[in-house]
């Protein structure tokens, strides 16, 4: 059986996924994002792009059968399975300046960003290397007229899964989220699971 790891609330994680391998990204407790980012694990210059992505699929909200697109308009992604449906590409990892100008209460922390940082830098990734993530179970709902967006609770229940198949080896960051908003109001934990090529 497929090992299923845990990443504690505020935190993060790095490891690599080879080409073929799905990752599957599960909401244990519900209403949490996991922000993912990926990289080529043979060039860390060919990086996940949401505008890529965005081009090709046509539309903002990617699910099953959807491909996330790199830089270099290669395919590093395939959504394969997703009991949600709703998932954010457009908003960048939280950070420290994030608390700062739009958490007027809260301590500025690191955030998504800086556990990203702190989990990929054993692979070579710089912190001006990170683009926008794609922000796993992440409800952002846009107005098509004004283009105004809000960050909604999401709707993602316990149990709930996102899975990617590797179209190249990679090296991956995955946080669970640490906005407060993002998560309807409190902090849980993500699970993963790697399962082998077919």
């Amino acid at each position: 059986m497929t090992a299923q790891h845990r990443i504690a609330p505020r935190s993060g994680a790095g490891f690599r996924l080879a080409k073929g391998e799905t990752l599957v990204v599960v909401d244990p407790m519900g209403e949490q994002v996991a922000d993912l980012l990926v990289f080529n694990a043979d060039d860390i210059d060919e990086v996940l792009s949401s505008g890529r992505s965005f081009d090709y699929a046509e539309r903002i909200y990617l699910t099953t059968g959807d491909k996330l697109y790199s830089n270099r308009s290669n395919v590093m992604l395939d959504i394969v399975s997703d009991s949600v449906g709703r998932h954010d590409f457009l908003l960048t990892p939280c950070s420290y300046d994030t608390f700062r100008i739009c958490y007027e209460n809260e301590p500025p922390h690191r955030g998504c960003f800086g556990n990203l940082a702190a989990a990929l830098e054993p692979y070579g990734v710089l912190p001006d290397r990170i683009p926008s993530a794609f922000n796993c179970f992440m409800n952002v709902p846009v107005d098509g007229e004004t283009g105004r967006f809000k960050v909604l609770p999401p709707i993602s229940k316990a149990g709930d899964h996102i899975a990617f198949r590797a179209a190249m080896d990679l090296v991956v960051g995955l946080t669970a989220c640490s906005a407060k908003d993002s998560n309807g109001g409190s902090f849980k934990p993500i699970e993963y699971r790697i399962e082998p090529a077919a």
